[in-house]
């Protein structure tokens, strides 16, 4: 198997499925962690020198930081519903606990934190929402924490593509600091495919193809994005979601597109 691409394991004592780390991917930024909680069942942990992006992919919680409380939090109940999530923002040097009210999947985003932020809710309706693309390029983004908004390093956004359409398309990176054209942002994809049994294709490649792999990718597996272009595929009959976390050494979003595939734009 490809080393950009993280299986879910057995759920350990704390109810965690997958993570990954600055160390174990390699690079400096990114952590991302998924827990599935049962009900009843509570996670707790201190923020230390990361903020952390609380992302309830389904079901219902209680969330609590050092200063704010955030009773019954959720709705959806599976993330192909299509609505957007409930998150917490949680800035550095903080903690969180959340106890699950129902079965819960987790999503935990983690980067650098700084700064003199506050834990805050971000409800469905402070959740930005998007068509992007056209035809078979058209795809619904779910800006949760985007850059006009309050954090230190974290991007995080949700991407729905029905079945037989492209996304992250026109290929596109952002590996090279280098601004105000381009910014370095490391960034994780953590996949969910409807129904569950099906797959999507992953494209991961740099402009000398010192780096070209087309992943094939399950459902719950992160593919890892170091650098390079990145486009998804969801084959006809399976809908795609993808859960992207991003952050580098500055927080904005500026990517460049492969110059090859430049000309779709004017579709």
């Amino acid at each position: 198997m490809s080393k950009l691409i993280i299986s879910p394991g057995q759920r350990d004592e704390k109810g965690k499925v997958l993570a990954v780390s600055p160390e174990s991917a390699g690079w400096d930024y990114v952590g991302f962690e998924v827990y599935q909680l049962k009900q009843g069942e509570v996670l707790a942990r201190e923020t230390f020198n990361q903020e952390a992006c609380l992302v309830l992919l389904s079901g219902i919680a209680d969330v609590k930081t050092n200063e704010k409380t955030f009773e019954q939090i959720g709705e959806r109940m599976d993330v192909f519903e299509k609505t957007p999530p409930y998150s917490v923002y949680v800035p550095a040097n903080d903690s969180f606990e959340v106890e699950a009210s129902t079965d819960l999947e987790l999503a935990v985003c983690l980067a650098p934190g700084g700064g003199s932020f506050e834990a805050r809710l971000i409800s469905p309706e402070k959740v930005g929402y998007e068509q992007r693309g056209s035809g078979h390029m058209s795809r619904t983004i779910h800006n949760i924490l985007p850059e006009q908004e309050p954090a230190h390093s974290l991007l995080v956004v949700e991407v729905f593509t029905p079945g037989g359409n492209w996304s992250s398309y026109p290929p596109h990176k952002h590996d090279q600091d280098n601004l105000p054209v381009e910014s370095y942002l490391e960034e994780t994809y953590f996949h969910k495919i409807n129904p569950g049994k099906g797959f999507v294709m992953q494209r991961v490649y740099n402009d000398d193809r010192s780096l070209d792999e087309a992943l094939i990718v399950k459902n719950g597996e992160v593919v890892l994005v170091p650098e390079g272009y990145h486009p998804v595929s969801a084959p006809p009959g399976y809908d795609s979601y993808y859960l992207n976390v991003m952050a580098g050494p500055v927080r904005t979003w500026k990517f460049h597109n492969d110059p090859d595939h430049e000309w779709l734009f004017k579709k």
